[in-house]
């Protein structure tokens, strides 16, 4: 823990963590909608899962490029897989269904592929996965989010237009820079791109 000039304790970042439980939480207030706080948690793991824009792209090309799977072709080898793999792929797939269709949901609307079908897709998946779980609270999750795909895209769809993520694939780095360091800049970009309101995130002297 940083310590200022008079050897008090200095003021600690936010977390990205305790960031992304507040956006949370005030997208369901805001949207009035209310579910159990492990759904709320799941949302906010997902969230910092996706920060780097790398995890969107898991599999390689010939040329040795990271590109997505289809959907269709990670549910099929699902339906195949031994029990743990299954699960594996399920998650996999639901997860980045409902975080497409969140954040880039109205570019969906242009393609072939649109929100509805990632929209069956994912909200298939979650409910395989809580036939698949050993763990009553983890069936409990996914079958919720498999029964209300849609209003929980709408959370991260708010949180997207309001904090823009998507456009930043190394916001995680502004949150790092930071904390280590101190950066002005750092902080400045963070309140800039509306990431944290000003009074959330205090001055830091750099270390």
């Amino acid at each position: 823990m940083g310590r200022d000039d008079h050897g008090s304790a200095s003021p600690l970042l936010v977390s990205t963590k305790e960031y992304f439980d507040e956006i949370v939480t005030d997208a369901f207030e805001k949207r009035k909608l209310k579910t159990y706080p492990l759904v709320k948690g799941y949302i906010v793991e997902l969230l910092e899962f996706y920060v780097p824009a790398a995890n969107l792209f898991d599999e390689l090309d010939s040329s040795g490029r990271r590109v997505q799977g289809t959907l269709a072709e990670t549910m099929l080898k699902a339906q195949s897989a031994d029990a743990l793999v299954k699960i594996e792929l399920l998650k996999k797939l639901g997860d980045r269904s409902l975080y497409i269709s969140g954040f880039f949901g109205d570019s969906l609307q242009r393609k072939l592929v649109d929100l509805d079908y990632y929209a069956d897709m994912g909200g298939m998946a979650y409910g395989q996965l809580a036939e698949c779980v050993r763990e009553d609270t983890l069936s409990k999750v996914y079958r919720e989010i498999a029964r209300r795909f849609s209003e929980f895209a709408e959370i991260l769809t708010y949180i997207s237009s309001r904090a823009q993520l998507h456009n930043e694939e190394n916001i995680m780095r502004l949150f790092e820079t930071y904390a280590r360091t101190g950066s002005e800049l750092a902080r400045e970009k963070l309140i800039e791109k509306g990431l944290v309101p000003a009074d959330h995130l205090p001055l830091k002297k750099p270390q």
